[in-house]
Protein backbone atom coordinates (compact mmCIF):
# COMPACT_ATOMS: atom_id res chain seq x y z
CA UNK A 1 0.00 0.00 0.00
CA UNK A 2 1.33 3.44 -0.90
CA UNK A 3 1.53 5.57 2.22
CA UNK A 4 -0.78 8.62 2.04
CA UNK A 5 0.49 11.96 3.38
CA UNK A 6 0.08 12.39 7.13
CA UNK A 7 -2.24 15.24 8.08
CA UNK A 8 -3.44 16.00 4.55
CA UNK A 9 -7.09 15.93 3.52
CA UNK A 10 -7.45 13.27 0.81
CA UNK A 11 -10.76 13.02 -1.09
CA UNK A 12 -12.04 9.47 -1.61
CA UNK A 13 -15.38 10.29 -3.25
CA UNK A 14 -17.67 13.36 -3.40
CA UNK A 15 -18.96 12.71 0.14
CA UNK A 16 -15.91 11.18 1.84
CA UNK A 17 -12.37 12.34 2.63
CA UNK A 18 -9.75 11.12 5.08
CA UNK A 19 -6.90 12.45 7.21
CA UNK A 20 -4.10 10.12 8.30
CA UNK A 21 -2.90 10.30 11.91
CA UNK A 22 0.87 10.23 12.62
CA UNK A 23 0.79 6.89 14.45
CA UNK A 24 2.28 4.24 12.15
CA UNK A 25 3.15 0.92 13.79
CA UNK A 26 3.18 -2.82 13.10
CA UNK A 27 -0.45 -2.83 14.34
CA UNK A 28 -1.77 0.32 12.59
CA UNK A 29 -0.02 0.15 9.21
CA UNK A 30 0.58 3.75 8.08
CA UNK A 31 -1.64 5.02 10.90
CA UNK A 32 -5.27 5.56 11.83
CA UNK A 33 -7.42 7.12 9.13
CA UNK A 34 -10.04 9.62 10.26
CA UNK A 35 -12.88 9.93 7.75
CA UNK A 36 -14.87 13.09 7.10
CA UNK A 37 -18.34 12.58 5.64
CA UNK A 38 -20.34 15.37 4.02
CA UNK A 39 -19.66 18.65 2.29
CA UNK A 40 -20.76 21.64 4.38
CA UNK A 41 -22.18 19.67 7.31
CA UNK A 42 -19.81 16.94 8.46
CA UNK A 43 -19.51 13.74 10.42
CA UNK A 44 -16.02 12.88 11.65
CA UNK A 45 -15.49 9.12 12.02
CA UNK A 46 -12.80 7.86 14.43
CA UNK A 47 -10.94 11.11 15.19
CA UNK A 48 -7.97 9.03 16.31
CA UNK A 49 -5.33 9.37 19.03
CA UNK A 50 -5.01 12.36 21.35
CA UNK A 51 -2.23 13.88 19.25
CA UNK A 52 -2.01 17.67 18.99
CA UNK A 53 -0.72 17.64 15.40
CA UNK A 54 -3.48 15.30 14.26
CA UNK A 55 -6.19 17.32 16.00
CA UNK A 56 -4.81 20.49 14.36
CA UNK A 57 -4.85 18.73 10.98
CA UNK A 58 -8.48 17.68 11.51
CA UNK A 59 -9.54 21.21 12.43
CA UNK A 60 -7.74 22.52 9.34
CA UNK A 61 -9.52 19.92 7.19
CA UNK A 62 -12.87 20.87 8.73
CA UNK A 63 -12.08 24.48 7.92
CA UNK A 64 -14.83 26.05 9.98
CA UNK A 65 -17.60 23.88 8.56
CA UNK A 66 -20.29 22.59 10.89
CA UNK A 67 -19.60 19.20 12.50
CA UNK A 68 -22.89 17.47 13.32
CA UNK A 69 -21.41 14.31 14.85
CA UNK A 70 -18.14 12.78 15.99
CA UNK A 71 -18.69 9.08 15.29
CA UNK A 72 -16.75 6.29 17.01
CA UNK A 73 -16.47 2.68 15.77
CA UNK A 74 -14.75 1.36 18.92
CA UNK A 75 -12.66 2.57 21.81
CA UNK A 76 -9.11 1.45 21.16
CA UNK A 77 -6.74 4.30 21.94
CA UNK A 78 -5.85 4.94 18.32
CA UNK A 79 -9.51 5.63 17.47
CA UNK A 80 -11.47 7.58 20.09
CA UNK A 81 -9.32 9.76 22.42
CA UNK A 82 -9.22 12.79 20.08
CA UNK A 83 -13.01 12.93 20.31
CA UNK A 84 -12.81 15.06 23.46
CA UNK A 85 -10.63 17.80 21.97
CA UNK A 86 -12.62 17.78 18.74
CA UNK A 87 -15.92 18.04 20.61
CA UNK A 88 -14.56 20.94 22.64
CA UNK A 89 -13.42 22.73 19.48
CA UNK A 90 -16.54 22.14 17.39
CA UNK A 91 -19.38 21.67 19.87
CA UNK A 92 -20.34 18.43 18.11
CA UNK A 93 -21.75 15.47 20.06
CA UNK A 94 -19.80 12.22 20.37
CA UNK A 95 -21.93 9.33 19.11
CA UNK A 96 -21.48 5.67 18.25
CA UNK A 97 -20.25 2.68 20.20
CA UNK A 98 -20.81 2.10 23.89
CA UNK A 99 -18.10 2.75 26.50
CA UNK A 100 -16.04 -0.29 27.45
CA UNK A 101 -13.72 -1.14 30.32
CA UNK A 102 -11.91 -4.46 30.06
CA UNK A 103 -10.94 -6.17 33.32
CA UNK A 104 -7.38 -7.43 32.98
CA UNK A 105 -7.01 -8.82 36.48
CA UNK A 106 -7.36 -5.62 38.48
CA UNK A 107 -6.35 -3.11 35.81
CA UNK A 108 -7.95 -1.69 32.70
CA UNK A 109 -6.41 -2.79 29.43
CA UNK A 110 -4.11 0.04 28.31
CA UNK A 111 -5.19 -0.47 24.71
CA UNK A 112 -8.65 0.91 25.52
CA UNK A 113 -9.77 4.52 25.92
CA UNK A 114 -11.32 4.34 29.39
CA UNK A 115 -12.18 8.07 29.36
CA UNK A 116 -14.49 7.75 26.35
CA UNK A 117 -17.86 9.30 27.17
CA UNK A 118 -20.36 9.39 24.28
CA UNK A 119 -23.32 11.74 24.23
CA UNK A 120 -25.33 9.09 22.36
CA UNK A 121 -24.82 5.33 22.02
CA UNK A 122 -26.16 3.88 18.77
CA UNK A 123 -27.64 0.40 18.61
CA UNK A 124 -27.56 -1.80 15.52
CA UNK A 125 -29.67 -0.14 12.81
CA UNK A 126 -29.85 3.28 14.45
CA UNK A 127 -28.65 6.31 12.49
CA UNK A 128 -27.19 9.78 12.80
CA UNK A 129 -27.87 12.22 9.98
CA UNK A 130 -26.66 15.47 8.49
CA UNK A 131 -27.12 17.49 5.32
CA UNK A 132 -26.86 14.96 2.49
CA UNK A 133 -25.66 11.99 4.53
CA UNK A 134 -26.86 9.23 6.83
CA UNK A 135 -24.66 6.96 8.94
CA UNK A 136 -26.36 3.78 10.11
CA UNK A 137 -24.76 1.63 12.79
CA UNK A 138 -23.95 -1.98 11.88
CA UNK A 139 -23.04 -3.96 14.99
CA UNK A 140 -19.86 -5.92 14.22
CA UNK A 141 -18.49 -7.29 17.52
CA UNK A 142 -15.42 -9.48 17.54
CA UNK A 143 -12.36 -7.25 17.32
CA UNK A 144 -13.91 -5.59 20.37
CA UNK A 145 -17.27 -6.30 21.95
CA UNK A 146 -18.45 -2.71 21.31
CA UNK A 147 -17.37 -2.45 17.66
CA UNK A 148 -19.70 -0.77 15.16
CA UNK A 149 -19.34 -0.25 11.44
CA UNK A 150 -21.27 2.57 9.77
CA UNK A 151 -23.13 2.36 6.47
CA UNK A 152 -23.50 5.41 4.21
CA UNK A 153 -26.56 4.54 2.08
CA UNK A 154 -26.16 7.61 -0.11
CA UNK A 155 -23.09 6.03 -1.75
CA UNK A 156 -23.18 2.34 -0.72
CA UNK A 157 -20.05 2.72 1.42
CA UNK A 158 -19.36 1.05 4.75
CA UNK A 159 -16.89 2.49 7.26
CA UNK A 160 -15.55 -0.80 8.59
CA UNK A 161 -13.32 0.47 11.42
CA UNK A 162 -11.01 -2.36 12.44
CA UNK A 163 -13.47 -5.17 11.73
CA UNK A 164 -12.29 -5.30 8.11
CA UNK A 165 -9.03 -3.57 7.27
CA UNK A 166 -7.40 -2.80 3.94
CA UNK A 167 -3.88 -3.97 4.79
CA UNK A 168 -4.01 -6.97 7.12
CA UNK A 169 -6.26 -9.39 8.94
CA UNK A 170 -7.81 -8.11 12.15
CA UNK A 171 -6.40 -8.91 15.58
CA UNK A 172 -8.92 -10.68 17.82
CA UNK A 173 -7.52 -10.57 21.35
CA UNK A 174 -9.32 -12.07 24.36
CA UNK A 175 -10.67 -11.36 26.89
CA UNK A 176 -12.72 -8.77 24.99
CA UNK A 177 -11.91 -9.97 21.48
CA UNK A 178 -14.15 -12.88 20.55
CA UNK A 179 -13.58 -15.11 17.53
CA UNK A 180 -17.10 -16.55 17.60
CA UNK A 181 -18.54 -13.04 17.44
CA UNK A 182 -15.97 -11.96 14.85
CA UNK A 183 -16.88 -14.78 12.47
CA UNK A 184 -20.59 -14.08 12.96
CA UNK A 185 -19.96 -10.42 12.12
CA UNK A 186 -18.14 -11.39 8.93
CA UNK A 187 -21.08 -13.62 8.00
CA UNK A 188 -23.38 -10.67 8.67
CA UNK A 189 -21.42 -8.52 6.21
CA UNK A 190 -21.88 -11.25 3.59
CA UNK A 191 -25.62 -10.54 3.66
CA UNK A 192 -25.09 -6.87 2.78
CA UNK A 193 -24.57 -5.21 -0.60
CA UNK A 194 -22.07 -2.47 0.30
CA UNK A 195 -20.01 -1.41 -2.72
CA UNK A 196 -16.85 -0.20 -0.93
CA UNK A 197 -15.37 -0.39 2.56
CA UNK A 198 -13.45 2.52 4.04
CA UNK A 199 -11.38 0.94 6.85
CA UNK A 200 -9.55 2.81 9.59
CA UNK A 201 -6.27 1.25 8.41
CA UNK A 202 -5.26 0.57 4.83
CA UNK A 203 -6.66 1.29 1.40
CA UNK A 204 -10.36 1.27 0.54
CA UNK A 205 -11.69 -2.23 -0.10
CA UNK A 206 -13.31 -2.05 -3.53
CA UNK A 207 -14.36 -5.72 -3.70
CA UNK A 208 -16.12 -6.18 -0.34
CA UNK A 209 -17.85 -9.50 -1.01
CA UNK A 210 -14.68 -11.16 -2.31
CA UNK A 211 -12.60 -9.63 0.48
CA UNK A 212 -14.92 -10.91 3.23
CA UNK A 213 -14.88 -14.41 1.67
CA UNK A 214 -11.09 -14.26 1.77
CA UNK A 215 -11.09 -13.22 5.45
CA UNK A 216 -13.43 -16.07 6.37
CA UNK A 217 -11.27 -18.49 4.42
CA UNK A 218 -8.14 -17.21 6.16
CA UNK A 219 -9.68 -17.76 9.59
CA UNK A 220 -10.86 -21.25 8.67
CA UNK A 221 -7.37 -22.08 7.41
CA UNK A 222 -5.86 -20.84 10.69
CA UNK A 223 -8.35 -22.97 12.60
CA UNK A 224 -7.25 -25.96 10.52
CA UNK A 225 -3.60 -25.28 11.40
CA UNK A 226 -4.45 -25.24 15.08
CA UNK A 227 -6.39 -28.50 14.87
CA UNK A 228 -3.56 -30.21 12.99
CA UNK A 229 -1.10 -29.05 15.65
CA UNK A 230 -3.30 -30.57 18.35
CA UNK A 231 -3.71 -33.86 16.50
CA UNK A 232 -0.05 -34.71 17.09
CA UNK A 233 -0.06 -34.07 20.85
CA UNK A 234 -1.31 -31.62 23.46
CA UNK A 235 0.56 -28.34 23.16
CA UNK A 236 0.71 -24.74 24.33
CA UNK A 237 -0.12 -21.47 22.62
CA UNK A 238 3.53 -20.24 22.57
CA UNK A 239 4.58 -23.47 20.85
CA UNK A 240 1.82 -23.10 18.25
CA UNK A 241 2.72 -19.45 17.60
CA UNK A 242 6.42 -20.26 17.15
CA UNK A 243 5.50 -22.88 14.56
CA UNK A 244 2.58 -21.19 12.79
CA UNK A 245 4.06 -17.67 12.69
CA UNK A 246 7.73 -18.55 12.15
CA UNK A 247 8.06 -16.10 9.27
CA UNK A 248 6.24 -13.23 11.00
CA UNK A 249 7.89 -10.29 12.80
CA UNK A 250 8.24 -11.50 16.39
CA UNK A 251 6.90 -8.13 17.65
CA UNK A 252 3.56 -9.42 16.40
CA UNK A 253 3.75 -12.77 18.19
CA UNK A 254 1.87 -11.59 21.31
CA UNK A 255 -1.03 -10.50 19.09
CA UNK A 256 -0.76 -13.77 17.17
CA UNK A 257 -0.96 -15.63 20.48
CA UNK A 258 -4.11 -13.68 21.27
CA UNK A 259 -5.68 -14.71 17.98
CA UNK A 260 -4.71 -18.36 18.54
CA UNK A 261 -6.30 -18.17 21.99
CA UNK A 262 -9.44 -16.65 20.45
CA UNK A 263 -9.63 -19.55 17.98
CA UNK A 264 -9.11 -22.07 20.79
CA UNK A 265 -11.85 -20.51 22.93
CA UNK A 266 -14.18 -20.68 19.91
CA UNK A 267 -13.26 -24.33 19.32
CA UNK A 268 -13.69 -25.09 23.02
CA UNK A 269 -17.16 -23.58 22.93
CA UNK A 270 -18.00 -25.84 20.00
CA UNK A 271 -16.80 -28.92 21.93
CA UNK A 272 -13.85 -29.61 19.60
CA UNK A 273 -10.91 -28.89 21.93
CA UNK A 274 -10.28 -28.73 25.68
CA UNK A 275 -7.57 -27.40 27.95
CA UNK A 276 -5.65 -28.54 30.99
CA UNK A 277 -4.05 -25.42 32.52
CA UNK A 278 -1.92 -24.12 29.61
CA UNK A 279 -2.02 -27.33 27.53
CA UNK A 280 -4.66 -27.66 24.80
CA UNK A 281 -5.77 -30.95 23.24
CA UNK A 282 -8.37 -32.37 20.88
CA UNK A 283 -11.50 -33.86 22.39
Amino acid sequence: MESPPTGALVALDPLVARVLAPNPSPFTSTGTQTHLVGTEDLAVIDPGPDDADHIAALLAAIGGRRVSAIVITHTHRDHSPASRALAAATGAPIVGCAPLVVDMGGRSDAAFDTDYAPDLVLADGESVTGAGWTLTAVATPGHTSNHLAFALPETGALFSGDHVMGWSTTVVMPPDGDMTAFMASLAKLQTRDDTVYYPAHGDPVTNPAQHVRHLIGHRKAREGQILRALEAAPTTIPAMVASMYAGVDQRLWPAAGGSVLAHLIDLEGRGIVARDVDQWHRR
